[in-house]
């Protein structure tokens, strides 16, 4: 389909790039129809959309990655087809069936096939689905039909030289409320934080950090991504939270942790006053795999934890390991990888 692609693999950044097809199916009349792929990377939506007035929409993100034989493999695909359930039930939208999601993503992944970067570059290609309201509708109240859909987009490794660590300042502002709807990803919470990460980087820092919004006393996210930390006795630790998106890419390193690394595992409390008890510390998710946190600004103090130039052995490690499950490399734990034919 189309002509030859001229994409220079390794040097690929995070941007959007039009692919062959993508997938879209509609709920109305309360079901959803088959789905369908399609070459038009334009919805046309009714002006009334809940989606436009009211935010009811959410979103996820996941890779598919080229293995050394040149096959091909989606990691943990039912894990964000649960959590997009979760979202969809949070603002009333009907659940995508786990099935449903997971063949969308197939069927994407195969139609832009030629989209799949080569096996050593560093770059996957990076699924977005997400679900909107949509339809003739001013009251606020849930739409009366919504899309369901799927595009994909080669992307680049997140570092270019390596794994290497960035500093993070404290944010004024909340990234969500108390009992609100900071566990599911949803725009709105994106929205809210665009101003805070503006302000971060204008003070020099890659982003910042968001402490809980009831008390201000304890880290939940760091950006767009979860926190974790590595103590001076070896132990994973990472926050827990009503109001923390809960990071497929967390949990894995909490398994990798514990069952490849033999650490010990836990998640609780992280007091931002407590730095000290951390060797290292990091940022995960989906797109950047982990962001080693050099340092983190806090009452006007940059408290540094293994270095601000080099990754922490530890951190290293941990990167290397999820690396070589989601590229085929090293054996995947049962469930967690699904190959495409």
């Amino acid at each position: 389909m189309g002509k030859e692609l001229s994409i220079d693999w390794k040097n690929l950044g995070f941007n959007y790039i039009k692919t062959d097809l993508r997938y879209i199916s509609r709920w109305k009349d309360g079901k959803w129809d088959e789905g369908q792929l399609v070459e038009d990377n334009m919805i046309s939506i009714s002006e009334a959309s809940t989606a436009l007035h009211y935010g009811q929409e959410c979103f996820e993100g996941l890779k598919a990655y080229r293995t050394k034989n040149g096959e091909i493999q989606l990691f943990r695909p039912d894990s964000n087809a649960k959590r997009m359930q979760d979202s969809c039930r949070r603002i009333l939208m009907p659940e995508v069936p786990v099935e449903k999601f997971i063949d969308a993503c197939i069927k994407v992944v195969k139609a832009n096939e030629r989209y799949v970067p080569p096996y050593g570059t560093g770059a996957t290609l990076y699924l977005r689905p997400f679900v909107i309201g949509v339809g003739d509708n001013i009251g606020v109240k849930p739409a009366p039909e919504f899309i369901f859909s799927i595009f994909c987009i080669p992307v680049g490794p997140y570092f270019k030289g390596g794994l290497t660590p960035v500093n993070f300042n404290i944010a004024e502002y909340d990234r969500a409320a108390p009992y609100g709807t900071g566990a599911a990803k949803v725009g709105g919470n994106y929205a809210g934080s665009l101003y805070p990460h503006e302000l971060a980087t204008k003070k020099g820092f890659a982003d910042c950090i968001y402490l809980d919004p009831a008390t201000h006393t304890k880290i939940e996210e760091v950006g767009a991504a979860n926190f974790f930390g590595i103590t001076k006795g070896n132990k994973f630790v990472t926050p827990k939270s009503p109001s923390i998106l809960p990071s497929i890419t967390k949990y894995s390193l909490l398994h990798i942790a514990k069952e490849y690394l033999n650490m010990e595992v836990e998640e609780r409390d992280v007091l931002i006053e407590n730095l000290d008890e951390f060797k290292e510390a990091g940022a995960c998710g989906t797109a950047a795999v982990i962001t080693p946190i050099g340092g983190i600004e806090h009452k006007g103090n940059l408290h540094v934890f293994h270095s601000e130039t080099e990754v922490g052995p530890v951190t290293k490690k941990l990167y290397d390991t999820l690396y070589g499950i989601q590229f085929g490399d090293i054996e995947a734990p049962k469930g967690w990888i699904v190959e495409i034919s």
